[in-house]
């Protein structure tokens, strides 16, 4: 048997807030994530064609700022999962209560 969080268990019961939250999350990772893998390959080819020039002129700090970015994405894609389980969950066990 497995255990869910407590995080899990208020999704289930705010069938509302959960979509809200799931689109919200959903567009998040959207905008995170768009043109990620250009950026991340220009800015290593940045950093290879420059070598240490590259990472003193803010090829560093760049990306630093776009692994940020990718963590942020992956966190919004997790709570969308998250969110996406609970309302199916949801539909699921509701259309087997009705049956009762």
């Amino acid at each position: 048997m497995t255990k869910n969080s407590p995080l899990y268990f208020w999704l289930c019961g705010h069938r509302i807030v959960c979509f809200l939250m799931l689109t919200i999350s959903f567009v998040s990772f959207g905008a995170l994530s768009l043109d990620l893998i250009r950026l991340l390959s220009a800015n290593a080819g940045f950093l290879f064609a420059n070598g240490w020039a590259g990472l003193v002129d803010g090829g560093l700090r760049q990306l630093i700022e776009l692994s940020a970015s990718a963590l942020a994405a992956m966190a919004c894609y997790v709570l969308f999962k998250l969110c996406e389980h609970a309302l199916v969950h949801r539909l699921a066990h509701a259309q087997f209560e009705a049956r009762r």
